[in-house]
């Protein structure tokens, strides 16, 4: 059955795309578009009561049942879980892909995503203070990955849905005004996975 899949062209709505892609499975796009704040629709809100993009409607969801799901972290953890891909059934495995999940959710993202707020703005005054404040945090979090990948191919050992959570943000390195060159193990990581056919054809696809 294909699911429905409701995103814009984000990091957030990348995360799924390439998920989706890497794992085989079927769906549809509903692009919902953000700029003319079709995220507060009234049926939009009833699968993402958060008004935030991605969501997802399973029709064959647990029991044959359909499921409607927000948040990214809640969709690639629930992907994974339907597919037995990309997230360890051992919980010692499962552990770091966790780990590096929430990091994702928790840092790095919405440090960056402040970055992009930042940049946005005319007035000078504004836009330097609050760059200057997440940008600095921002490339902290870069240096936090890049020790990480010093000693391990991906972030939890094997490729997982962690990964597809980072790299849906750190696609967006250049908007964030980071030099991949200034952390080699994350530009090593970085060109092996855009270099995944799943991952090319989640940046692909058309989300809106």
């Amino acid at each position: 059955m294909t699911i429905d899949f409701y995103a814009w062209n984000t990091p957030n709505g990348r995360k799924i795309s390439i998920a989706l892609e890497e794992m085989g499975l079927p769906y549809k796009v509903h692009p919902i578009n953000i700029s003319k704040d079709e995220q507060f629709a009234p049926d939009f809100l009833k699968i993402s009561p958060n008004n935030k993009i991605p969501a997802i409607i399973d029709p064959d969801g647990p029991h044959g049942r359909p499921v409607s799901i927000f948040e990214s972290g809640a969709i690639l953890l629930y992907l994974g879980e339907k597919t037995g891909q990309f997230l360890p059934k051992d919980l010692g495995e499962r552990i770091p892909v966790l780990e590096w999940l929430m990091w994702q959710m928790g840092g790095f993202g919405p440090m960056p995503g402040q970055v992009h707020h930042f940049i946005a703005l005319e007035n000078e005054q504004d836009r330097r203070y609050g760059l200057e404040r997440f940008s600095k945090e921002t490339r902290r979090l870069y240096g936090v990955l890049d020790r990480r990948l010093a000693e391990h191919e991906f972030a939890a050992d094997k490729i997982s849905v962690a990964d597809f959570a980072i790299i849906g943000w750190a696609w967006r390195h250049e908007r964030h005004k980071v030099a991949l060159d200034d952390f080699p193990n994350v530009k090593r990581w970085y060109a092996m996975m855009m270099a995944r056919p799943g991952v090319k054809r989640g940046f692909e696809v058309k989300l809106g």
